[in-house]
């Protein structure tokens, strides 16, 4: 039996019970869309982007981040609004979800809005009120900042059209890696209804990316792409898998973003994992580091991980994990090497790995010349030579390499390195100036 919370809630109140049931929807991207005013409205989408914060467990969020309501039909286990818990609902109107938005953004407090929701009476029924709340936002308001809100397997395929003219970013959350997983725990959702919304959105956009092309004034459908987000470490799936999973998304559907969240356990149910360490955060974080790989550095996952070696290693990320694994593609000779085979060597990234083609041009690079780069020395000199030779006399093995990486602290996430703290930032906080919102 749920416990309901008085009908005259004020707008305040409503707004301390749904962002707080927001803060398990991951969305740590910046808008990726330019979206402009044209000197009508208010808010604009520049590539500088939404602007970010951190919650309680390190993730950066983006605000105004709130769920239209947190009533739900379903009774999805993992879930902290399913239908059977004992938790204050609420829920809000279109007009309400517009005056706060409008509020927090003249007030300079948010830069656009996430916006999320349970299912209230069903798919479709909620899809509308969404709709409605967009629409408000667009065209009454002439609010023209970054809008990212999620589409609900199940509603009419015309409603998450119609809401995709008006977002920038739109999300079908996948929930679980496997449908075996979503089927033990979450019956009432499966994996081809969670997909289907999921082609939609990916088939207008190629499509509005044809239209946009013949007539430059057409409008624009989902203009920063779609993500998703899947919890880790509440069905038993391996590293492999998940990475598999998401490699066949960004193939299949073309997704921005996969995003990875760490499984809270806010529900009693036997079902569910008890992670007596708490959440798997440093996995989230491993996660996150073979996922820029994919997208970024020209990996597959059947590089990364295996059947036979099917966790990502708890000491060393996963580039590096990979290059001792196949130290016999090293050292590379950075003045020759291409840029693909750049991007493998730890320490390399992306831009660094620009900066040293691009330098190669003019002149033969060094290690300083790499340093000013932004090559990260520590890690890349035991895969590299400058002009045939290394940094310094080292022996290329793996126990001799793997010992001296591990010299070097690396940076991970909170409680599993130093003991640092963070506390969630709240819409209601002004005690400190330098972190709070309000």
């Amino acid at each position: 039996m749920q416990i309901r919370v008085p009908e005259k809630l004020s707008l305040m109140e409503k707004l301390n019970i749904l962002s707080d049931a927001a803060k398990y929807d991951v969305a740590c991207t910046s808008s990726g869309t330019e979206r402009g005013n044209q000197g009508k409205g208010v808010g604009n989408c520049a590539v500088g982007g939404i602007c970010h914060s951190f919650s309680a467990d390190g993730r950066c969020i983006s605000l105004l981040k709130i769920l239209f309501t947190n009533e739900c039909i379903y009774n999805c286990r993992y879930c902290l609004n399913r239908s059977s818990n004992d938790v204050p609902r609420a829920a809000f109107t279109p007009q309400e979800v517009c005056d706060l938005t409008m509020g927090f953004y003249r007030r300079n407090y948010i830069e656009g809005l996430f916006l999320s929701s349970g299912i209230l009476k069903s798919p479709s029924y909620t899809m509308e009120l969404l709709y409605q709340t967009l629409y408000k936002l667009r065209h009454e308001y002439g609010f023209g900042g970054y809008i990212h809100v999620k589409a609900i397997p199940g509603a009419d395929p015309r409603l998450i059209e119609a809401v995709g003219y008006l977002a920038d970013r739109m999300s079908v959350n996948l929930e679980l890696p496997t449908a075996e997983g979503l089927k033990k725990l979450a019956p009432s959702k499966s994996r081809a209804r969670i997909l289907t919304p999921m082609r939609q959105v990916q088939n207008r956009m190629e499509e509005n990316k044809n239209e946009l092309a013949l007539y430059r004034s057409a409008p624009r459908f989902v203009p920063a792409g779609q993500s998703t987000q899947m919890i880790i470490g509440a069905t038993p799936e391996n590293d492999y898998q998940i990475v598999s999973v998401a490699e066949s998304l960004y193939q299949k559907f073309a997704l921005k973003r996969v995003f990875y969240s760490a499984f809270v356990r806010v529900n009693e149910d036997s079902l569910l994992p008890a992670l007596p360490g708490g959440p798997p955060l440093l996995r989230e974080h491993r996660l996150y580091q073979a996922d820029w790989l994919l997208r970024y550095y020209g990996f597959r996952a059947s590089e990364l991980l295996s059947e036979e070696k099917p966790n990502f290693n708890v000491l060393l990320d996963p580039k590096c994990d990979w290059a001792l694994r196949h130290l016999e593609q090293f050292p590379v000779e950075v003045n020759r090497a291409d840029y693909m085979t750049l991007l493998r060597v730890p320490g390399i990234g992306v831009r660094s790995a620009q900066r040293i083609v691009k330098a190669r041009r003019l002149g033969t690079v060094d290690f300083p010349d790499l340093k000013r780069m932004g090559v990260v020395l520590k890690r890349a000199l035991y895969f590299i030579t400058c002009r045939g030779r290394t940094m310094y006399p080292i022996r290329i093995e793996e126990d001799y390499i793997t010992r001296n990486l591990l010299d070097v602290k690396e940076r991970l996430p909170f409680g599993t390195g130093e003991q640092i703290t963070y506390r969630q930032l709240s819409l209601f906080d002004d005690q400190n100036s330098g972190q709070a919102v309000m």
